[in-house]
């Protein structure tokens, strides 16, 4: 009986050994990051940003698949999906959730309380009552942001200069956008201020953009300044297209117009602004969540991109340059 009692003793010591070990050699759970863009995974200029987030990410030390997970949605140019690709985020219970764009990160922020939220590329996160303040930001949102409304009296700086003696200019902005109200009261004093007439036009969907060159060939706009906004930036080409058939110089405030043929882009970098984002997740996910940390949210500068729609400003209509349009 002793034999066998050791016996069992021996088979339950070994058992329990062979459990801590396995325990001791679990591996630790690697941590799952959500991207919530509004573009399209086949956009080679949203790829280009995702690229600069995931480099940021190989910088720090991560290596995708090891030790770190990134699901990545998409929103395809429709702002209405958002709110359930943000709550499928959720469901998956990843561990941060990174969100290009002001509406991204209103619906992000409206599907959890308790997931930090790393904002990037984020318009006016006060203005539009994202977070409570810069250095205190409070919630569970932290990032970064370009603070556009700041940048849209340079932009019309930049238009005065292009086009001296312009006296209309029609304003491309999508009210769906809650970071597109502070750049149109922006808009409006920097309007006031140059002695121009302010002409807005609305712009939620491609046919929209197409209603609203037509109101500006009406109204004989001289210049034509475009707010930042996911959806706009989507359509970049054709807005750039339209600009140039109707002759309209104008100023952009994302760089990637410029790129795809829009006369000046005045902004940030959106590539780093993706890369820096990087960072904030890391911060997010040692500190365990963003509510009550004080993540600071860090502001980036604007720099400037011109394209003169493939002429040189000797070839560029005279009227282009010269203030209003005339028949």
């Amino acid at each position: 009986m002793r034999r066998i009692g050791l016996a069992v003793i021996l088979a339950v010591g070994l058992t329990l050994a062979s459990l801590g070990t396995a325990a001791a050699q679990r591996p630790e759970k690697v941590p799952r990051v959500g991207y919530l863009s509004p573009g399209s995974s086949s956009d080679p200029a949203r790829l280009r940003r995702f690229e600069a987030f995931r480099q940021g990410l190989r910088e720090l030390g991560y290596v995708e698949g090891q030790s770190i997970t990134i699901e990545s949605r998409w929103a395809e140019g429709k702002y209405e999906r958002y709110s359930a690709l943000a709550a499928d985020l959720v469901r998956l219970k990843v561990d941060v959730i990174v969100a290009v764009g002001g509406r991204a990160t209103q619906d992000a922020q409206q599907a959890t309380r308790t997931i930090p939220i790393v904002m990037s590329v984020v318009i006016d996160p006060l203005g539009s009552g994202l977070v409570a303040s810069l250095a205190r930001p409070g919630g569970n949102v932290t990032g970064l942001t370009i603070m556009a409304s700041d940048l849209v009296g340079k932009q019309f700086e930049v238009l005065k200069e292009v086009v001296p003696k312009v006296s209309r200019v029609a304003l491309l902005w999508n009210p769906a956008n809650p970071g597109s109200a502070p750049q149109l009261r922006a808009a409006e004093v920097a309007a006031r201020a140059l002695g121009v007439r302010l002409q807005t036009l609305e712009a939620r969907v491609p046919q929209e953009i197409d209603s609203a060159f037509a109101a500006m060939t009406k109204e004989r706009a001289g210049a034509l300044v475009v707010l930042s906004d996911a959806i706009l930036l989507n359509q970049r080409r054709q807005i750039a297209e339209l600009a140039a058939k109707s002759r309209l110089p104008a100023v952009y405030a994302l760089m990637e117009h410029a790129e795809a043929g829009g006369l000046v882009g005045y902004g940030a970098n959106p590539l780093d602004l993706e890369r820096r984002a990087a960072t904030y997740v890391d911060i997010s996910k040692h500190a365990g969540r963003v509510n009550g940390e004080s993540i600071v949210v860090e502001q980036l500068g604007a720099r400037s991109s011109a394209h003169l729609l493939g002429w040189t400003t000797a070839r560029i209509p005279r009227y282009a340059f010269g203030g209003e349009r005339r028949s």
